[in-house]
Parts: structure tokens; C-alpha cells; sequence
């Protein structure tokens, strides 16, 4: 007797009981001994059949997809190409999609579409049949794409707002914490569960920064992914100071002290990974403005070939990490990856036979066997005064966090001088000019000519969504750098940022890293030695093996990884002649010219090497 119920009519499931490994039989995708072998593995395992006939190999993903849309007439869905509907999302918690493996992807009026990983499932389709407003039409989707999408869209905007609301109903409009910054239990787990949410938040946004931005009537919540802020407004703008309040006690700041800026650091768990948390605060117009930097502790440290370095370059800069002593300086703006590419180079100088340590502000990641100092000015602990103490401590490899000032630049360079490897940082736009900047720093050119051994200038740009990239040609502005480099790349097909589910339709997923590196030679050194810098700058353009920023993201879109409008952002920032435009001096174009008929040189960049 068949007693369906009347939460099951509302769905277009089939209510047939569906035998998949009879199915599959009969569609002759495996043969009964496969199947038996398949069961057998089933018992040992305790996977659904399914599953564990594609562990097996003895079936697609795609193949089983297709063969339960056509037996149980529901739709195959693609959520890469299916525009998902954010407010019918909503209608299911995240606990029970994932309990159902299933995800509400659109409200069709009468019916919502609710894509599940097995709609045979008749269980699972009668309680989402029960629990949903509406009646259900079912459609089949690839649980890689489903568990995809539990990331993107499961955020945790509107419980950050739940927790928001409730955190403000505890107070007024005129709350003041007093210097103790008492909360009472109730308000104190409200705050503790809205920064845990921001924080989850900004993991599964894979941020690198949240910034927490105090208004007049509300409270700006920012998060930096893949370079670019995304902003969550929070209209009840009087919980910024209990925010701020809690966030300066994990941080060990001092709470009293709303009048200056303060550094600080504290760690947070998110889904059994350790996040370590660096905390800037500073006053601005209506409180204190919070930026904190996310480092995910539990990936560790990158190797060189993770930082999307190409291999040939590795090689030649594997080379420079090899001498005995002498200055290597990895530069770029804030936020380039500078820092992961040090780490990296220390990572592979780390053994028993060398004495590392090195000098940060903050130190990072620890490192074993690393001496890390992290320098604090409170106490003249700057990078100087443990430069020179540090010089006595016997060191093989000194790493400096940054070249700040004069001092810290000639100590430097006078240690690469007496036979230790200096490794440091820069902000500068490109290799050529942090040379230059040395000198300008009031380092006596025979000083920079004799201990600076290379440079790596590098940036991040957004890698374009495999999904959704579309081509596109050049517009007019492109077109004129382009024709400045080579004529033919004006009718070039590139591709260019479109939008899709598996991008949050930006666009773009992930960043990776362009690099340029600049080995010193012998008429460099020569006129860097009579600070001519306008000469050291043809040399170092002539010189063979780099290749200039600019001409390095140009490859990367030539092959489709990245656009041309990354790459334009990119060479108004590194272009050389200071006017912030895209036009470059005629000096620079031609040896561009030469460079890109030449293709890539020999130093191995090749974009299959990139992670």
C-alpha cells in the first residue's frame, strides 16, 4: 500500500525506489562483477555506493549524474553556470542543507529548485518537502560543485547582523566603558560570538585584512580578498567601542589609551586552524579604526615554487642565496608578497651548519632554529641597535624586516660587506629603482655597488576565473601601450573578468605573484659606484636575464590568467618616468620592444611553473 504523505506530493521526485547498482547494470556502465566488487568495498568503507564507485574509477562523476537526471526525469544542474538566487539560499540553514546535501537555488514563484547530490533520497526529499515554504522541484548536482557552494554562500553576513542587533539592544546611544572595561556576562559572549563570526567570515572569504571602520551612524565592516575590499555596513555603530574594547584585551593593548595609535597580536581558532592576528588601531574622526592582518598559521610557510615564482628564476635566484655574503632585497608596495618570499628563501637557508636570525616588525611565522627579534621602538629596540648587536653574535645569514632609514641601510650593507648574507625589504616600485633609492637613502654608492648582489620587485594580480573568463580585445588606452611594445599585440585576443557562482561573481579567484629579478654586473656595480643612476638604468634594462614587471604580467595575460586591466593597473603603477601615466620613456620602450620580440628570456619563465 503506498502511504505517501502530504509534505511528499509537493515535490516533482519520482517516489519509485531506486536499486543505483541495478541501474547502472542495466545501462551497461559497469558489469555485475564490478558491482559485487564495488558492494563488497561498500561494507568496508561505509560510503554510499555511488561515491564509492567513482573512488574505484569504475564510473564518472558526470556519467552517474547524467544516468540519475534521465531515470529520475529531474534537472542536471550546473552551478558554475547557474545564476544562484542569495535569497532562496536563505530559506534553508546551512545544518540542514548539509545534512541533506542540498541547496535551495532558486524561487520560481510556485516551486523552488533545490539541488541535491542524490535525489533518490526519497528521506531527505520528504523532510525538505516538509521544511520548505514552498513545494520542491529536485534537480541532481555534483557534490564538488555543492560543497563549493556551501562556502560561497553560507557566509556569515547574516548572523554578524543577528549578533549586531543584539549586541546594540544592550546599550544605548550614549554608552561609555569605563577604563576597567567592564562588560557584564551577557554582553561580554555577545561580543565574543560577533568577532568569532567576523572572523569565520573573513576565513571563508579567504581575506588577508579585516578592517573594522567606526561612522557617524554606522559601523564599516571590510574585508581585503584577493586585493580588493569588500565592505559589510553595520547600522548600529554604537557597538564599535565594544568591538574595539575586546580586541585591545585579546591583543594585549591598553585599553585606556584611545589617543594613539597601538600594534598588537592575538590568535583565534576557525574550523581547527590556528589564524594568527596582527592588530593596528588608530584614532580617527568617530573612535579607532581596526585593521587586522589574517596569517594562517596552519598552511605554514610557502616554498619558492608556491609563490608562483618561475621555475628558470628560482634557479637564478637560488643561485644569489647560495653566495657566501652580500645583499639581496625583495621589494614591492605593502600587501606584494614580499614577506612570504623571504620566509621562503629562509625556509631553504635553515640548516644545522648556519646561524640565521633576524630582525622584524612583527615577526610572523616562527621558525625553528630561527633567532627572531621583533624590534620595539618603546624601548630603542630598533632595527639598528639589534643590527649591531646582532653582528656580534656570530650570524651566517642576518634577514632585516624592512630598509627604514640611513642607518639601518649602511649597518646592512656593511654586514653583506664582512661576509654575511642580508636578505631585507623595500618599498619600491621595481628593481631598478630600489638600487637608486639605496643612494638616495644616503648610502655611499661604493658601498651599494659593493654588497648589493640582486633584487626581486614583485606584485600580486588577480588570476581570472577559469569558469567565467570571457574573450575580449583591447580597448583604445591599451591599444596605445600595446602598439608602444608590439604592433601585433593591439588585435591580440585577451580575456577578460566575467562572473560566475565559483567566483562570487567577481570575476577573479586567487592572486599570483609577477616577478622581476635584477642580478648585479659589472657596469651596474661601475655606475651605481659614481651614483649615476641614470646610466645603472640602461645597464640594468640591457642586462641579460631580467625582464621587466610590466612585460612579466603581459605574459601572464597573453596566456589568459590574468586580464589586460590587471595589467594595466600595474604599469601605471611601476611606470618610470613619474608622470602616473601608461606612457614610458623612449629609452625604456625600445629595450620593451627588443624584449618582447625576444619572447621570454632564458631564464625559465614559463607559466606552466606557476602554482
Amino acid at each position: 500500500m503506498n502511504t505517501e504523505t502530504p509534505a511528499a506530493s509537493k515535490t516533482n521526485a519520482p517516489r519509485a525506489k531506486l536499486r543505483l547498482g541495478d541501474l547502472l547494470v542495466q545501462n551497461k556502465l559497469i558489469d555485475d562483477g564490478q558491482l559485487q566488487e564495488a558492494l563488497q568495498e561498500q561494507r568496508k568503507t561505509g560510503r554510499k555506493l555511488g561515491a564509492t564507485l567513482i573512488a574505484m574509477k569504475l564510473v564518472t562523476e558526470m556519467q552517474l549524474l547524467q544516468l540519475l537526471s534521465e531515470h529520475l526525469k529531474v534537472v542536471l544542474i550546473d552551478l558554475s553556470d547557474y545564476r544562484v538566487n542569495q535569497n532562496a539560499v536563505r530559506l534553508l540553514p546551512e545544518i540542514q542543507a548539509r545534512r541533506y546535501r542540498a541547496l535551495v537555488i532558486d524561487d520560481k514563484g510556485d516551486t523552488l529548485l533545490v539541488a541535491m547530490t542524490d535525489p533518490a533520497d526519497l528521506n531527505a526529499v520528504d523532510e525538505l518537502s516538509a521544511k520548505l515554504p514552498k513545494p520542491i522541484e529536485v534537480g541532481v548536482v555534483s557534490e564538488s560543485q555543492l560543497f563549493a557552494a556551501y562556502e560561497n554562500f553560507y557566509r556569515k553576513t547574516e548572523e554578524i547582523a543577528s549578533f549586531a542587533t543584539e549586541l546594540a539592544d544592550e546599550y544605548d546611544d550614549e554608552v561609555e566603558f569605563n577604563l576597567g572595561g567592564t562588560m557584564d556576562d551577557e554582553q561580554d559572549n555577545l561580543v565574543a560570538k560577533l568577532l568569532q563570526s567576523i572572523f569565520e567570515d573573513a576565513v571563508m572569504a579567504k581575506a588577508s585584512d579585516i578592517h573594522i571602520e567606526p561612522g557617524e551612524n554606522q559601523l564599516r565592516i571590510r574585508q581585503r580578498v584577493d586585493g580588493v575590499l569588500q565592505e559589510n555596513i553595520i547600522p548600529q555603530s554604537n557597538i564599535a567601542a565594544a568591538l574595539i574594547l575586546r580586541l585591545k584585551l585579546m591583543s594585549g593593548l591598553d585599553i585606556s589609551e584611545k589617543r594613539l595609535p597601538q600594534d598588537g597580536r592575538t590568535q583565534f581558532k576557525v574550523k581547527n586552524r590556528e589564524i594568527d592576528v596582527r592588530v593596528s588601531t588608530m584614532p580617527i574622526q568617530y573612535g579607532e579604526s581596526v585593521v587586522m592582518r589574517l596569517l594562517d598559521q596552519s598552511e605554514g610557510v610557502l616554498s619558492l615554487e608556491q609563490t608562483g615564482m618561475p621555475a628558470g628564476m628560482i634557479t637564478r635566484f637560488r643561485r644569489l642565496l647560495s653566495r657566501p655574503h652580500g645583499m639581496i632585497l625583495v621589494t614591492g608596495p605593502t600587501g606584494s608578497g614580499k614577506t612570504t618570499t623571504l620566509y621562503g628563501s629562509l625556509n631553504e637557508l635553515n640548516q644545522p651548519e648556519s646561524k640565521i636570525i633576524t630582525v622584524e616588525d612583527p615577526v610572523e611565522y616562527r621558525l625553528p632554529r630561527i633567532n627572531q627579534v621583533q624590534v620595539n621602538p618603546k624601548i630603542d629596540l630598533t632595527f639598528a641597535n639589534v643590527l649591531r648587536t646582532t653582528l656580534r653574535q656570530d650570524p651566517d645569514i642576518l634577514m632585516v624586516g624592512e630598509m627604514r632609514d640611513q642607518e639601518t641601510v649602511e649597518i646592512g650593507l656593511r654586514g653583506a660587506l664582512t661576509g654575511h648574507l642580508v636578505l631585507s625589504t623595500l618599498h619600491t616600485n621595481d628593481a631598478i629603482s630600489s638600487a637608486i633609492r639605496l643612494i638616495d637613502m644616503g648610502a655611499p654608492g661604493y658601498l651599494v655597488a659593493s654588497s648589493l648582489k640582486g633584487i626581486v620587485a614583485q606584485r600580486l594580480v588577480r588570476k581570472l576565473c577559469e569558469r567565467c573568463a570571457v574573450d575580449a580585445q583591447p580597448d583604445d588606452e591599451a591599444k596605445v601601450w600595446l602598439s608602444q611594445i608590439d604592433e601585433a599585440l593591439t588585435t591580440h585576443t585577451f580575456k577578460h573578468a566575467g562572473g560566475c557562482q565559483s567566483c562570487n561573481y567577481v570575476g577573479y579567484k586567487g592572486r599570483v605573484g609577477v616577478f622581476e629579478l635584477l642580478e648585479m654586473n659589472e657596469p651596474m656595480m661601475k655606475a651605481l659606484k659614481n651614483a649615476d643612476t641614470a646610466e645603472f638604468s640602461y645597464q640594468a634594462n640591457l642586462s641579460e636575464g631580467y625582464r621587466a614587471l610590466a612585460l612579466a604580467a603581459l605574459d601572464y595575460a597573453k596566456q589568459g590568467i590574468t586580464s589586460l586591466d590587471e595589467v594595466m593597473k600595474l604599469v601605471e603603477i611601476v611606470n618610470n618616468d613619474g608622470s602616473g601615466g601608461n606612457e614610458q620613456p623612449l629609452e625604456q620602450i625600445d629595450i620593451a620592444k627588443a624584449q618582447a620580440k625576444q619572447g621570454p628570456k632564458t631564464d625559465g619563465f614559463s607559466l606552466e611553473d606557476v602554482d
